[in-house]
């Protein structure tokens, strides 16, 4: 089984928690909302990797002011690339409290929706298994 290590940016502008709908047809948790991250590769820092991750999936112009690692937790998920092929893997979750000046995001095809979510509204939505998780231990949900 291959090992991945994520980074894993739990973004917050003005007090709301940017949220993100994977799309139906890929990813660990198809069509369900989360945060975003990936893996890191190698050479990079758990930051350039946090960084990159950030401006490829969620665009340039989310400008990033601060970044605090918090936690970590591991797990084994199926993963569904979109060719629909389907692998195991191990992974690493580096998780990071993060802000942001503005919400410009302008998201890529991992994503169908993104939505900036109070606290006290994360409870709407479908939230996957391991976000959800993440909410509950920063003792938002």
């Amino acid at each position: 089984m291959r090992q991945r290590t994520i980074v894993c940016p739990i973004i917050q502008n003005n007090g709301d928690y940017l949220l993100c709908k994977m799309a139906d047809d890929r990813g660990v948790f198809p069509g369900q909302w989360a945060i975003s991250g990936g893996g890191m590769e190698p050479g990079e820092t758990m930051e350039q990797a946090l960084l990159r991750e950030i401006g490829e999936e969620l665009g340039e112009k989310l400008d990033i002011t601060r970044i605090t690692p918090w936690h970590f937790r591991d797990d084994v998920r199926m993963k569904t690339y979109a060719d629909g092929t389907q692998e195991e893997i191990y992974m690493i979750y580096l998780m990071f409290d993060c802000e942001s000046r503005n919400r410009d995001v302008t998201f890529n095809e991992e994503f169908q929706e993104v939505a900036w979510v109070s606290p006290q509204d994360l409870h709407r939505y479908d939230l996957n298994v391991a976000t959800r998780q993440t909410f509950i231990d920063k003792g938002l949900l």
